[in-house]
C-alpha cells in the first residue's frame, strides 16, 4: 500500500457529477452495441487528437488531422504533422499500458513526443517553470526529486481506493503539477487520464473530453492555478469532473440521432449526404440546400462529424480555408448514401 496520499477535500460538487456522470454513462452504454462503429470510435479518437493538441497551440483543423491520418498530404507545419502521427499511435496504444507502470508511461511519453523533443521518453533533467504569457504560473519541482515522485504517484495510482473517476482526476493534476517531461506534460496528462478511465469503463476511450477542456481552456488552466494555491487537487477535480460530464452528455445527444439498426451516421449527416450526391459543393451552396443559415451549425453538426468520419472529403484538402472550397462524397460516403436509399 502506497503510503502517499495526494491531498484532496471531497466536496459535495464532486459527490453531485460523480452520480451524474454514472447515469451518463449508464445512459451511453444502453445505446446498441450497433452503433457503437469503428468509424464513430475514429471520429471520436481524432476529435480528442486534434483538441488535445489544439491546447498546446498546435492550428490543424479537423479536417486536417483526419487527412493526415488517412495518409493523405496537408499543407501544414511539418511538426504539427509529426504531433498528429505521434498522438494517434499513443491513443491507438493506449489498450496495452497499466496505468500504474512507470515503464509505460516512459513508452507513451516517447511515442507522444518521437520527433519533436530530444528526450522523449526521459524524465527531464533540468528546472522548469510554466508560463502563461509572459507570467509563470508554477515553478514545477526540482529535477532532483522528479523520480521519487514519479514513483509516489504512480504507487499511490495502483493502491487507491477511490473512486476511479476521482483517482483519474487527482493523478491529471499531481502529474500536471510534477511536470516530470522537458515537454508534452499537457497532453500526457490528459491520455493518462482518459487511460485510467478508459480501464474503469472501456466506452471511455473514446470520449472526446478533451474538445470540452479545448473550449473552456482558461478555465482549465485557472482551475490549475487555484488548485497550486490551495496546495490540494479540489478545483481542478471538480473542473474535470464537469468537463467528463458535458461530454458524455454532447456523446449521448449525438447517439439518441442516430439510426440503431442501419446506420451510425446522424441524421445531419445523412442530409448532407444525400444532398452531395454525384456532385461537389462549396459551403455557402451546400448551406442553401439544406435551408442552413448559421455557419456554426453547419459546420459542428454536419461538416465536420462528416469530414471526421471520412465520409466527404475536400476538394482541395492543401487549403482548408480556399473560399473555392468544394465538399464531395468519399467511396465510404457514396456506400452510406446507397444504404439509406434502401
Amino acid at each position: 500500500m502506497s503510503r502517499y496520499q495526494p491531498p484532496l477535500t471531497l466536496t459535495a460538487r464532486m459527490i453531485t457529477l460523480i452520480a451524474e456522470i454514472s447515469e451518463q454513462i449508464g445512459q451511453l452504454l444502453a445505446v446498441d452495441d450497433s452503433r457503437q462503429t469503428p468509424q464513430l470510435r475514429r471520429s471520436n479518437r481524432i476529435r480528442t487528437i486534434q483538441a488535445s493538441l489544439a491546447i498546446e497551440n498546435n492550428t490543424l483543423s479537423v479536417e486536417q488531422v483526419t487527412a493526415v491520418i488517412a495518409g493523405r498530404r496537408v499543407l501544414g507545419l511539418p511538426k504539427e504533422i509529426q504531433e498528429v502521427h505521434n498522438a494517434f499511435a499513443a491513443y491507438e496504444s493506449m489498450p496495452t499500458w497499466n496505468p500504474a507502470s512507470k515503464p509505460d508511461l516512459l513508452r507513451a511519453h516517447e511515442l507522444l513526443m518521437h520527433g519533436l523533443i530530444k528526450d522523449s521518453g526521459q524524465l527531464r533533467r533540468t528546472g522548469v517553470g510554466i508560463y502563461r504569457g509572459d507570467q509563470l504560473v508554477h515553478m514545477a519541482p526540482p529535477p532532483s526529486r522528479i523520480a521519487h515522485l514519479v514513483d509516489d504517484l504512480l504507487a499511490w495510482l495502483g493502491s487507491s481506493d477511490w473512486h476511479p473517476l476521482i483517482i483519474s482526476c487527482v493523478f491529471h493534476y499531481e502529474f500536471e503539477f510534477i511536470h516530470p517531461f522537458a515537454d508534452g506534460n499537457g497532453r500526457m496528462g490528459r491520455l493518462w487520464q482518459t487511460l485510467i478511465l478508459s480501464q474503469w469503463r472501456p466506452v471511455l476511450a473514446y470520449l472526446p473530453v478533451e474538445a470540452v477542456i479545448r473550449d473552456q481552456q482558461d478555465a482549465y488552466y485557472a482551475a490549475l492555478s487555484t488548485a497550486d494555491r490551495m496546495a490540494e487537487s479540489t478545483p481542478f477535480v471538480e473542473f474535470m469532473l464537469h468537463a467528463l460530464s458535458l461530454a458524455l452528455r454532447e456523446a449521448v445527444e449525438s447517439e439518441s440521432l442516430t439510426d440503431p439498426v442501419t446506420d451510425p451516421v446522424t441524421d445531419p449527416v445523412k442530409r448532407l449526404l444525400l444532398t452531395l450526391q454525384n456532385r461537389a459543393l462549396k459551403t455557402s451552396e451546400l448551406m442553401g440546400e439544406l435551408g442552413l443559415t448559421h455557419k456554426a451549425t453547419f459546420r459542428s453538426n454536419y461538416l465536420k462529424p462528416a469530414l471526421a468520419a471520412g465520409l466527404v472529403e475536400m476538394t482541395d484538402p492543401q487549403s482548408p480555408n480556399s473560399p473555392v472550397q468544394k465538399y464531395l462524397l468519399t467511396e465510404e460516403g457514396k456506400l452510406k448514401v446507397v444504404q439509406a436509399k434502401r
